[in-house]
């Protein structure tokens, strides 16, 4: 099946979930993590192409204002929580902590190891208030980034992506990787696990996503049949898939 007409299926199920959502006042919040250049911003346009824009809440943050730094870490992220009856996307999350922050000192040692007890806590409490939670993190290779790195920077289409985070995206590569690694491990609970996807293909990458990410829903007439496209490019966090599989 070629992938238009996966994608598009695949779009008729996720309108499905919303139907699911709006009827129900379920609240669901898919989380995405990644690489610089991973493909969080174009997987989350994929998502909500087809998707009513008043139910639908993307959030992509940036630097934190004097006011907010002040503030209790995880207030800025809670008050763009999705509501009942929304579907909520985060492009990047509470998790910058662990990854932006971690690498480029942008937080405390104390502020770092406190942060694994808290989301812990925080998460369950999501969940517990009947958040739907969905972690992904999009993982490519170094050459891949190098790759879309430089891309980016030559397309006059995408220079608003670039920030100077960016510049130094590779020569972090082995500091990101390791506090990768801590993340995935410590934050993989069962009330909302990880799941990373092998985001080397972009059209695999969304098809791979969408098709997990509905299978991992509840939902009316849900058509089983078209959720088996992910191509083995998703995967739970175990000791072995981070030690093998993870770039």
């Amino acid at each position: 099946m070629e992938e238009k007409k996966i994608l598009y299926d695949l779009f008729v199920e996720l309108v499905k979930v919303q139907k699911e959502v709006i009827a129900s006042n379920l609240k669901l919040l898919v989380i995405l993590e990644g690489r610089d250049a991973a493909g969080k911003d174009g997987t989350i346009k994929v998502i909500t192409q087809y998707l009513s824009p008043r139910e639908t809440r993307v959030v992509a943050l940036g630097k934190p204002s004097d006011r907010e730094d002040r503030q209790w870490y995880f207030q800025r992220y809670t008050q763009l929580l999705p509501a009942a009856g929304e579907f909520g996307l985060f492009n990047r999350s509470w998790y910058n902590r662990l990854g932006v922050e971690k690498v480029m000192g942008f937080c405390s040692t104390k502020e770092y190891n406190t942060f694994f007890k808290d989301v812990e806590l925080y998460e369950k409490m999501l969940v517990d208030s009947r958040v739907t939670i969905l972690k992904y993190y999009l993982d490519i290779s170094k050459e891949e980034q190098e790759t879309r790195l430089k891309d980016r920077s030559k397309d006059p289409l995408k220079q608003w992506k670039i920030s100077p985070i960016d510049k130094v995206a590779t020569k972090h590569w082995k500091e990101y990787s390791v506090a990768r690694n801590e993340m995935l491990a410590k934050t993989n609970f069962n009330h909302s696990p990880w799941f990373v996807v092998d985001a080397e293909n972009k059209k695999e990458t969304h098809i791979a996503l969408i098709s997990h990410l509905l299978s991992r829903l509840k939902y009316r007439n849900k058509n089983e049949k078209m959720l088996a496209h992910d191509y083995k490019l998703v995967y739970p966090i175990t000791p072995e898939n981070i030690k093998k599989r993870l770039f």
